[in-house]
């Protein structure tokens, strides 16, 4: 696990504080960042985030999707836990807290901010990062590719009647223009955009060239855009940040029960279903973690002025690398109560 993944979450703090003070002192750039807009979505946090997707979705092979056929019964797992059960748990987990636990610590307008916040993340699974939680407990690479390749076909079609549904559920006013706008800049571009490049770079130079010296170096080009994203999100955001900085344990505290329960709905039913390890674990990682890049993005195309939106999905960066770590331990020390056998050497 490169050192950058691995303090990912002390990074996010220093990104806060950075932006925190940017946005106290240097004013002028969260006004600019006000200004530089079309259909209330920031044009240089797109650019930054986009930035930040396409490198994710070039990893993805989605040719690996004709294998769908091969072994499915982790697939409807992952596929049952991201789109039938995470997104409304996250609902009902962040509702109880935001809106009941937290009554008397926290304003009524900012529960419902995060509570919204809450939504958006949980209705987006996990992409790229999973590799790295699937490598750290062996999982099976073939078939956790395919795995992320289908959850993101499934995310175009989902997403958006998912996030409509439960805001709408929530009380929330639906810009639906904006939502789809958003899916389509944030997902199906970059997806597109990473879908013809890899085919053009495997036709021309070979797999290998591009695993080895193209994703490497947009990899660094995906670490930029996510500090500099941060520091301008929480630049926006400072006014809320020191008014309230409590908030964001608060905003943890859901995130992490959400996170850790789906980890364990899909783990053990993987246990159930008697797949093999290399399979469940991945299959659990994809459910627990997110793609926070487009629950950020999202957030500030559909609640511009609305900052707690952004912070909640924000907070969900912050806590999901030591979650996840500890997830992959507890994955590791329970290896031997799954089934081994030959699904570990099988592409799907």
């Amino acid at each position: 696990m490169k050192a950058f993944e691995k303090y990912l979450t002390l990074v996010v703090l220093a990104c806060m504080i950075i932006g925190v003070l940017i946005g106290q002192y240097l004013t002028v750039i969260p006004d600019l960042l006000n200004r530089l807009t079309i259909a209330q979505i920031s044009i240089p946090i797109a650019v930054l985030i986009w930035v930040m997707i396409f490198p994710m979705m070039l990893k993805v092979d989605f040719s690996s999707v004709k294998n769908i056929r091969k072994n499915p019964k982790g697939l409807y797992l992952t596929w049952t836990a991201n789109w039938l059960i995470k997104p409304f748990s996250m609902f009902l987990i962040a509702s109880l807290f935001f809106l009941v636990i937290y009554q008397n610590l926290i304003p009524s307008h900012l529960a419902n901010d995060y509570l919204a916040g809450a939504i958006i993340l949980g209705a987006a699974p996990c992409t790229a990062m999973v590799f790295v939680w699937s490598q750290l407990t062996k999982g099976n690479a073939a078939y956790t590719l395919v795995q992320v390749a289908t959850n993101n076909l499934i995310l175009l079609v989902l997403f958006v009647p998912i996030v409509g549904l439960l805001l709408g559920v929530g009380g929330f006013t639906i810009p639906w223009m904006t939502l789809f706008l958003s899916v389509i800049l944030f997902v199906v571009v970059p997806l597109t955009a990473a879908s013809i490049t890899r085919t053009m770079i495997i036709t021309h130079k070979g797999l290998d060239y591009l695993d080895q010296k193209i994703i490497p170096k947009f990899s660094k080009v995906t670490m930029l855009g996510l500090l500099l994203t941060l520091v301008l999100i929480f630049s926006l955001q400072s006014e809320l940040i020191i008014e309230y900085p409590l908030h964001i344990i608060l905003i943890a505290i859901p995130l992490i029960i959400q996170t850790l329960f789906i980890f364990a709905i899909t783990y053990f039913s993987a246990q159930r279903l008697k797949l093999t390890h290399d399979v469940a674990a991945p299959a659990g990682f994809i459910g627990a973690s997110n793609f926070f890049e487009l629950a950020v993005a999202v957030a500030i195309a559909l609640f511009p002025i609305n900052p707690g939106v952004a912070l909640a999905t924000i907070v969900g960066v912050l806590v999901e690398v030591p979650v996840m770590l500890l997830l992959v331990k507890i994955a590791n020390r329970t290896k031997g109560a799954f089934k081994q056998g030959t699904l570990a050497t099988e592409t799907p």
